[in-house]
């Protein structure tokens, strides 16, 4: 009986690191189309998540009509933005921002990934994608 326990328990452990691998990271062109880009200035930050395996930043955006959307923006991995600096207080909600990059391939997502930039053009950071 206790054999069988310890079987049943090292088979379920393995499959859950085997998959918790597959599902952690993707790359950029699986979420991202690179035929669909977006630019837009003036956004205000609302959110900024310090999370594992990327960093995101809420961004509100008016359009010209006043009709609002809210963007997330895929940052890279907060280890690595650390080491080039940034800090969980580098950028504050109500701060204004300019973006450029590409939408997700889901015409529902609101994540999107490329370049944050400050009114002044200090890069904020550089998402995953290709240099824009």
């Amino acid at each position: 009986m206790k054999q069988n326990i310890l079987s049943i328990s090292l088979v379920a452990a393995s499959l859950l690191l085997v998959t918790t691998g597959a599902v952690a990271h993707h790359s950029v062109s699986a979420e991202f189309d690179a035929n669909k880009p977006l630019e837009f200035s003036g956004g205000v930050v609302k959110m900024v998540e310090w999370t594992n395996p990327h960093i995101y930043v809420q961004v509100e955006v008016k359009d010209q009509a006043g009709k609002v959307t809210m963007y997330r923006v895929e940052g890279g991995a907060p280890n690595s933005l650390f080491r080039q600096g940034w800090r969980r207080d580098s950028l504050k909600p109500g701060q204004l921002v300019n973006f450029k990059g590409t939408r997700a391939k889901n015409p529902a997502s609101p994540n999107v990934n490329g370049r944050l930039t400050l009114p002044d053009g200090k890069v904020v950071w550089q998402g995953n994608a290709p240099t824009y």
